[in-house]
């Protein structure tokens, strides 16, 4: 029992450095010379970076929301399922720990969704999407398989 349990905690933080990754880096969207992320625009002009704020604030204050909504709620579902550990009775399941991590795998879907619908793009310049996004997308099922493993979980002696 012990290996699951260590398995599934080494799991959960794994989910959960993803979503800070994902948060917080500078690699949403890549063109030839500007990266673009949550929080700023940034260009490399004559060997210098320079960052700025973004014009399209409405999608993406959504998205930096729904990120961040998602990464709190995966942090919370980790000292949940650590509470539960301690006081669940024998037998019992841990629900809450998966209501807050299945609602995390929705909040990161949804802002995924929401920046890859939403979010201009300049068909002029040959851009990408960054390794963040596509770190946003891989904590998606990692997090939803996270929380299914915790409704199956039963708490043993």
């Amino acid at each position: 029992m012990l290996v699951v349990l260590i398995g599934t905690v080494l799991f959960h933080l794994l989910d959960l450095i993803l979503l800070l990754i994902s948060t917080s880096v500078n690699a949403w969207r890549t063109d030839n010379s500007n990266r673009y992320d949550l929080w700023y625009q940034c260009s490399l002009t004559n060997g210098e970076t320079g960052c700025t704020n973004v014009d399209y604030k409405d999608a993406l204050q959504a998205v930096q929301g729904l990120m961040v909504l998602a990464t709190i709620f995966c942090l919370l579902s980790l000292i949940l399922f650590v509470w539960q550990l301690f006081t669940l009775n024998k037998g019992g399941r841990f629900f809450f720990t998966a209501v807050f991590q299945i609602l995390s795998s929705l909040f990161v879907m949804s802002a995924a969704i929401v920046y890859t619908v939403i979010i201009p793009v300049d068909l002029t310049t040959e851009h990408s999407f960054g390794f963040a996004f596509v770190l946003a997308w891989l904590a998606f099922p990692l997090t939803l398989i996270s929380g299914l493993i915790y409704i199956v979980l039963r708490k043993t002696e």
